[in-house]
């Protein structure tokens, strides 16, 4: 062999051992971003406000890992994100479970069992129980939430009223005498589940038992039989002409957006919305109250906040596993808790919440709330995806109360 020849095979083999180490570092499996360092690609539906400084802190602390992160805004667009990528292959190591998308990732084996892991230890039973199935835990959530009627106690004091009143008729009055002063009373998204439904559909269940939906699921009841009383009542907003159907196209920060700039008397909102009116309002004279029921018994709509979960498929288990250790930790939930406003319910971190948050607080010990998709055992996405469907339907005046019952039924039989 000449030379030449043999300079030219060593120059070949020199280039495709680079080309293999190029490789090894790209797709799924990679783990290279320079300086040795491993990526841990982390999809959350919090944005970078709330994630940035908690994973700032998670990198000064494990110098060898870098968060890739990205997020998608809640409800519908970050599932049909995370479903589109975990599909193809190009989900993240570590993403959120939420009560939505719970089941489908359960069922679909996209998600790490997280049973017994030390991160899991201070978890809130609740919570924990809300992620798992046959007594298998798949989310690791710190916090919980309670979403009722956030108002502005300046423009309602202007129509000569201190307070949200209990009963829906004296509700639906409130926003009449607000609108007769020329003040715009109320919004609320109707983009995603509305508050208001899910704390009148939680009332109502509360009302029969609180075993509705387990009879639903079973065969022995109807959609119907929960849902027609209170959708009657929530349609009253729009035909009574207090709330614009506008809200149909109204996206949640718009609607926040609004009542920081004065515009709207109450707003449905969740503890989540507390950060960015300090920031936009800070003299903003708030107060939070539960959604008003036909029998005078406010309530609320409200779960265990959605939780973390592992890419069942991901080639860093130990690196996601460190991630969630932080996250979870005592430093980490207090974090979490002062750039959220989150209700944190680990065992060793007494949340530090904004003083308007306090009925929402109580409303959680009451246990004064609920939400469907939770309390759906099955076929959450689905239905909840009809549910906002048929509601916009209902609120343009092409549908009755009674016809988005019937499509849920029909949706849950339909698989």
């Amino acid at each position: 062999m000449s030379l030449l020849r043999t300079s030219a095979l060593k120059k070949s083999a020199a280039m495709l051992a680079l080309a293999a180490l190029a490789l090894a570092g790209c797709g799924s499996g990679g783990d290279s971003s320079g300086g040795g360092k491993t990526k841990l690609s982390f999809f959350s539906w919090d944005g970078e406000q709330t994630m940035k400084p908690l994973i700032a802190a998670f990198e000064k602390q494990n110098p060898s890992i870098d968060i890739e992160f990205s997020n998608a805004p809640p409800v519908a667009e970050y599932i049909s994100t995370l479903q589109t990528r975990l599909v193809s292959g190009t989900a993240a190591d570590v993403f959120v479970i939420a009560a939505e998308n719970k089941t489908n990732l359960l069922q679909g084996g996209f998600v790490k069992d997280l049973t017994g892991k030390p991160f899991m230890a201070n978890m809130s039973k609740f919570n924990t129980a809300t992620y798992s199935a046959d007594g298998k835990a798949y989310g690791m959530s710190i916090s919980s939430w309670a979403g009722g009627i956030l108002y502005n106690k300046d423009l309602l004091a202007k129509a000569g009223v201190t307070e949200v009143p209990t009963t829906w008729s004296d509700f639906i009055a409130l926003c009449q005498k607000l609108k007769a002063a020329g003040i715009t009373p109320f919004y609320e998204s109707a983009t995603a589940l509305p508050i208001t439904v899910a704390a009148l559909v939680g009332a109502e269940n509360a009302r029969q038992g609180g075993d509705v939906d387990a009879q639903i699921f079973a065969d022995g009841k109807k959609f119907g039989d929960l849902w027609d009383g209170p959708l009657t009542t929530y349609n009253q907003l729009f035909t009574s002409g207090v709330m614009s159907k506008n809200v149909v196209g109204l996206a949640g920060q718009q609607i926040v957006d609004e009542f920081a700039g004065g515009r709207v008397a109450m707003i449905t909102a969740g503890p989540w919305d507390v950060p960015t009116l300090r920031q936009k309002a800070p003299n903003l004279n708030m107060a939070f109250t539960g959604v008003p029921t036909p029998d005078g018994k406010p309530f609320w709509a409200g779960a265990a906040s959605p939780g973390w979960a592992i890419n069942a498929k991901t080639q860093h288990e130990k690196e996601a596993e460190a991630f969630l250790t932080y996250l979870g930790s005592k430093e980490g939930v207090a974090l979490f808790n002062k750039q959220s406003a989150a209700m944190t319910t680990t065992s060793d971190v007494k949340p530090v919440i904004d003083k308007v948050l306090e009925p929402n607080l109580q409303a959680l010990k009451d246990g004064a709330f609920y939400l469907p998709q939770i309390a759906w055992p099955r076929s959450q996405d689905a239905l909840n995806t009809e549910a906002i469907a048929q509601l916009q339907l209902m609120i343009q005046g092409q549908a009755k109360p009674a016809d988005v019952a019937t499509a849920l039924d029909n949706r849950l039989k339909a698989g």
